[in-house]
């Protein structure tokens, strides 16, 4: 069965990924051919994104369906701000933990936990990451294309909203999210090829991804294409829009 998260690997050129994987991500590819750009834009949103909220001050960090590590990992980029800060990653897929544990093996300040975002409670107790986070003081909330694998039978914005509970004021949360809104005919093509992995995907429109930040303040510019939050270049609208990520940050007040 492909696997979403060896096929993120493979995107990205890692190594950690098989021939189903590859014919998968492959077959997306073709549906658009744009895709490895979006997975690339994703994933320098999350390092503009981890960055900033270092800068904040925030020492700790949550990473909930966070696949493979691969390039620029968000405790690499949190520790080039602050060599303290610490960072909990979370993935439900036993191979993907057992990938992550052997290659974070080396990295201080660090866990790799095995666990499901469809259970909030099973994240926020779990002992390893008690240990390792204080959610007494302000913690960087990450969902990084994470929450379209999510379907609506499961309850994305009650997920949500039992994770901010826990997150104590000056908490912040960043969140990237497939979108029809933009390019729909493209996006439902990827959609078809997702349906035979094991994770099919949700696209939702910007007010159910604003949704899902509840009374979290969005910083500056606001839940916007992946490339248009904070980029290192100005970039127009016509260029952004082909990438059908909304992106954003929000601040827990």
């Amino acid at each position: 069965m492909p696997n979403i998260a060896r096929m993120y690997d493979y995107y990205l050129g890692g190594k950690d990924h098989y021939e189903a994987d590859r014919l998968r991500a492959e077959e997306a590819k073709s549906a658009d051919p744009t895709l490895i750009t979006l997975i690339k834009e994703n994933r320098a949103f999350m390092g503009r994104a981890v960055r900033y909220m270092a800068e904040q001050g925030i020492d700790q960090f949550l990473d909930i369906g966070t696949g493979l590590p691969t390039q620029q990992n968000v405790h690499q980029i949190a520790q080039s701000v602050n060599p303290a800060a610490r960072v909990a990653y979370v993935d439900y897929d036993g191979q993907v933990v057992a990938h992550g544990r052997a290659i974070l093996a080396d990295s201080p300040g660090t866990r790799m936990v095995q666990a499901d975002i469809r259970r909030p409670r099973e994240i926020l107790e779990h002992p390893e990451i008690t240990r390792l986070l204080d959610f007494a003081k302000p913690v960087a909330l990450l969902t990084i294309a994470t929450l379209h694998f999510i379907p609506d039978a499961d309850d994305p914005p009650g997920i949500m909203a039992e994770l901010r509970d826990a997150l104590a004021p000056g908490s912040h949360m960043a969140i990237t999210h497939a979108s029809a809104d933009g390019v729909p005919d493209i996006v439902a093509k990827v959609v078809e090829v997702y349906k035979r992995t094991n994770a099919p995907g949700t696209p939702r429109s910007l007010d159910q991804v604003t949704g899902l930040f509840g009374d979290f303040a969005l910083v500056d510019p606001g839940l916007v294409w992946a490339p248009l939050w904070r980029p290192e270049r100005p970039v127009a609208l016509e260029e952004a829009l082909p990438i059908w990520f909304y992106a954003g940050v929000g601040r827990k007040l």
